[in-house]
């Protein structure tokens, strides 16, 4: 394992407030979620219903994914640097103050958000239900009523939950009934879950007539945000957050990415994804030889006529855009390497939805080797995620050196998502 200079000093208190202003600063406190009985409900005949493309083996997934929890904890090392999605929901439920105030609003919401489950006439049932018991249906949809609602596999995908841009909290808007239940879930942590009391006031809740989900949002500083309009995200959606972010927070500027309204580009992230604030992984195909599908929205005014009205211009390319407003320039590296039939295959097993847990210490799966190539030819060292904790078992992770981990992922990469979809980032140092 290659030396590395001492890593900066930590702050060891407890972290309640959420801040993310870079998709690189190093982490300090994200939110998981390890897959568990709502993945072994995904059969054949319900796999499609529920956007998931193939059946996991569940133990080797939860393993799997372990491994990528243990990094989190080990580069970060402080306690609850990661937080479990069911565990938040379980504790909202049983919360002293709250519990029955949240159970209520969950239970409400549901029954408004899905109305063609027929939630409301089970809700006086639902909340007789133990907060144990409402967990478990939250997540798996099983419970001892006559109700029939599906389990949630994509809950491993917290990225898409919601998106943390400073401060303030976007919330999601799925765009598909499969995932709304998810939406429900966070927005009822945030709501109620002491531990985000102090940004309770800064959720933007987006209409009912728009889909937006996180995987779509890229915070690349303080004053710049990447939204891309998907399969996931409507222009609608992006319009909503542009108007928040413009209006209420440090954001001056949002670029609008289009995508194609392709599953194997759902997501900004799954072509698009920061390595450092230089330097990206990209799916040349979209990313570098699409044109003049970028659009800059900047200075956001509510009080003009007939409503607000954004500056709007179109710009040749990501890469001209985001150098342009950043000031400096980047460079981009392909997914897959440069054999276009390896960038189309290892993009389709997330080659290019990496994630930084630090500036230059990023996370993908192994199985795309050529990806790991090119960053080997960037100056990175290619270490296996197994080894990495092994040799920093009793010591602090350095950061600051180029270092790329490959994850294992033989069951996790079939979920159709990687290291940045598994991730959802509460609090960055910067």
């Amino acid at each position: 394992m290659p030396t590395a200079p001492p890593a900066p000093a930590r702050p060891s208190d407890a972290v309640d407030t959420l801040h993310v202003t870079s998709e690189t600063a190093l982490l300090r406190q994200v939110v998981v979620h390890t897959p568990g009985e709502e993945m072994s409900l995904v059969a054949p005949d319900n796999k499609d219903a529920l956007l998931f493309d193939d059946i996991l083996f569940t133990d080797r997934a939860r393993e799997e994914h372990q491994q990528l929890c243990a990094v989190f904890e080990r580069v970060v090392g402080k306690p609850e640097a990661v937080l479990q999605i069911g565990a938040l929901l379980r504790e909202t439920f049983e919360d002293a103050d709250a519990g029955a105030d949240a159970r209520a609003w969950f239970v409400a919401e549901l029954s408004r958000a899905l109305p063609a489950r027929n939630y409301a006439r089970y809700e006086t049932d639902l909340l007789a239900l133990d907060p144990d018991a409402l967990d478990r249906f939250a997540v798996t949809g099983q419970s001892p009523l006559p109700l029939v609602a599906p389990p949630l596999p994509n809950l491993l995908f917290t990225r898409d939950l919601c998106a943390v841009v400073g401060s303030h909290v976007v919330m999601s808007r799925a765009a598909t009934d499969a995932r709304r239940r998810e939406s429900v879930i966070v927005e009822a942590i945030l709501r109620h879950h002491p531990r985000f009391a102090a940004n309770r006031d800064q959720l933007f809740v987006l209409p009912d007539y728009v889909s937006f989900e996180g995987g779509d949002l890229l915070v690349v500083n303080e004053s710049l945000v990447l939204i891309g309009q998907s399969e996931r995200t409507s222009l609608g959606g992006v319009m909503a957050v542009t108007e928040r972010l413009l209006a209420e927070t440090p954001v001056t500027d949002v670029l609008m990415v289009n995508l194609p309204n392709k599953r194997s580009c759902m997501h900004l992230d799954t072509v698009f994804t920061f390595i450092d604030d230089e330097t990206c992984m990209v799916y040349p195909p979209i990313i570098a030889r699409e044109r003049h599908n970028v659009f800059h929205f900047s200075e956001y005014d509510a009080t003009t006529a007939g409503g607000g009205r954004f500056q709007t211009r179109v710009l040749p390319s990501v890469q001209v855009a985001i150098e342009e407003l950043t000031g400096h320039p980047f460079t981009f590296i392909p997914c897959g390497g440069a054999d276009p039939l390896n960038q189309e295959r290892e993009q389709w097993t997330d080659g290019a939805n990496l994630f930084a847990v630090a500036p230059n210490l990023v996370l993908a799966y192994e199985r795309n080797r050529h990806t790991f190539a090119a960053l080997r030819d960037q100056g990175f060292h290619v270490v296996n995620a197994e080894h990495f904790l092994s040799f920093y078992e009793n010591g602090t992770v350095p950061v600051g050196e180029k270092v790329a981990l490959q994850l294992t992922g033989h069951e996790l990469s079939r979920g159709r998502g990687g290291a940045r979809c598994m991730t959802m980032p509460l609090v960055r140092e910067g």
